[in-house]
Order: C-alpha cells, then structure tokens, then sequence
C-alpha cells in the first residue's frame, strides 16, 4: 500500500519554521510523504495548484485570511482539506459563533448585534445596561478591532474608529465584559490534548502572545467543562482546533474557537502535539 500523501498549507518569510522541521521529522519517521507549500514564499498558482494536486489530503495551518482562499482551492482541485472552509463559517463570524452557542445550549457571555446606524446602535447599547461592555468587528484576528467601553460615549467613538478603518461599516457586536483569564483548550480528534491558562497583562482575553501575556499554566477539566468542549467541537465540526473560554465563579463561558491554533504554548509539547496531528491526517477518511 502506497504512504498516504500529506500537504500543509504555511505561511513564514524563511522557507522552514520550527513547526514545518518538526513535521519533517516526524514524517520521515512515519514513512509519510510530505508536501511543504509556504504561502508566503511561492507566488506562482500553478506551482502551488501542482503541489496540492499531489497530496491525499492537505491540513491548513495558516487559518483565516489567505489561508480561507486556497483551502477553497484545495477543494475545488478536489482534495480534502483539514479544515473545510465551511468551518470558518463559525470561526471568522462572530455573531453566528454567539448564535450557535446559544442553539447548542453552550454559556458564553450575553452579546448583542448592533445596527450600523450610530443612532440606534446607541438605543440598543442603553437597553443591553452591561457597563463596561466589550466591542468587537465580528471579523478580525488577534484582538484586532476589540475594544472594551465604559460608557455610552466611549462606546460612540469606538463604532466610529472601527468603522473609519475601512471603506464599508462591518457589522459590530457588543459583548457582556467577563473579567477573567483566558483559558484554552485544544482539541485534536475529539480529544483535549493540552489546557492552557493565558494569564493576560490588560484587560484582552485573547489575541497574539507575545508581550501580552505573563505567562502560561494548566489547568484541570472537569466532566462539566469536557461536556461543553464535545459540544463546540460537534456543532463547529471541527478537529483540530483551540477553544478559549473565560471564567466567573465557578461557570465557564466560551469565548471563540480557533481553526490551525498554536502549538507553542509550552515549546516541550509541541512535538507531541504536531505528532496528534499528522496521526489525525494519517487516519482521516472523508
């Protein structure tokens, strides 16, 4: 029997990083076939369209923005691809990413849509009455257009920031501000593989990591908590991917999740955990 093809999609300026000679390693120990294709690098689509073509199946880790078009590529090519751009449906849309919760009966902090009138974004923001509030684009990555207000007027000059950031007025959400840690969990083939509590220096739960966060330690999972996990991971249908949840009380709420998460949080798993995922590919049948 024939090795079984593997593509990852990446993005880096120099032609390998850690987490591409990681996969080399382990590729070659596993007798897999292994296609390295750097977005960032290659500019041709013809030769990016020839290296996909080769591959069974092809795991995205690039995630949102450019990395949403090739996976499209890669499908209409006809090759599978870890994750379907259809799961992004969930990931780039935070107000469906609310509404879907909400469906499946998973806590996550209140969240209002607001309307792209300032006036009547104001009425609605009176009525919701949970000062200070969280605002977010329901697209962005990294904390990008995330801002918390105190008040009515903060909030004002807020919506209009975000909306003068670009030609068209993105639609804006307000959230319940949970103030808490941010803690996530990862999830490779319906199983939590690695906890991790971002202790954040400001007020963000979530966004890049470096200078941003103290630093990272575990945490426990409960029956309760792994009962909300299995839920996000079925409605998302997602498998390999990162949760982050925020935390009052003893009530867990979950913030968002995250298609191609990291795997540095503690750099002596990451091996273990690049291995769950090429074990993942390995096994995955469509």
């Amino acid at each position: 029997m024939p090795n079984k093809t593997i593509g990852i999609l990446y993005g880096e300026q120099k032609e390998l990083g850690r987490e591409e000679k990681i996969f080399v390693r382990l590729a070659k120990r596993k007798k897999i076939d292994l296609v390295l294709i750097n977005t960032s690098k290659e500019t041709d689509d013809k030769k990016i369209e020839d290296k996909i073509k080769k591959c069974d199946i092809v795991y995205n880790n690039i995630g949102e923005g450019a990395g949403i078009e090739i996976a499209k590529t890669v499908e209409a090519l006809g090759k599978t691809i870890i994750e379907p751009p259809e799961t992004y449906y969930f990931i780039e849309d935070k107000w469906m990413f609310f509404l879907k919760c909400k469906e499946n009966g998973v806590p996550t902090p209140e969240t209002i849509l607001l309307s792209d009138n300032i006036i009547l974004a104001k009425s609605e923001l009176k009525k919701f009455k949970r000062w200070p509030v969280i605002l977010k684009r329901i697209h962005g990555t990294w904390g990008e257009f995330v801002e918390k207000a105190n008040n009515l007027e903060e909030a004002e000059k807020i919506i209009k920031k975000f909306w003068k950031k670009s030609l068209e007025r993105h639609p804006i959400i307000a959230q319940e501000f949970i103030r808490s840690p941010s803690y996530r969990i990862t999830v490779i083939d319906n199983k939590i593989v690695q906890t991790a509590i971002k202790e954040n220096i400001g007020w963000k739960a979530t966004g890049l990591h470096k200078g941003k966060f103290k630093r990272f330690k575990k945490f426990e999972v409960n029956s309760k908590l792994e009962r909300i996990i299995k839920k996000v991971v079925k409605f998302s249908g997602i498998g390999i991917c990162g949760i982050d949840l925020l935390k009052k009380g003893d009530s867990w709420f979950v913030l968002e999740i995250n298609a191609a998460p990291g795997f540095d949080f503690f750099l002596n798993e990451r091996k273990k955990l690049l291995e769950c995922v090429l074990d993942y590919l390995i096994k995955y049948k469509n």
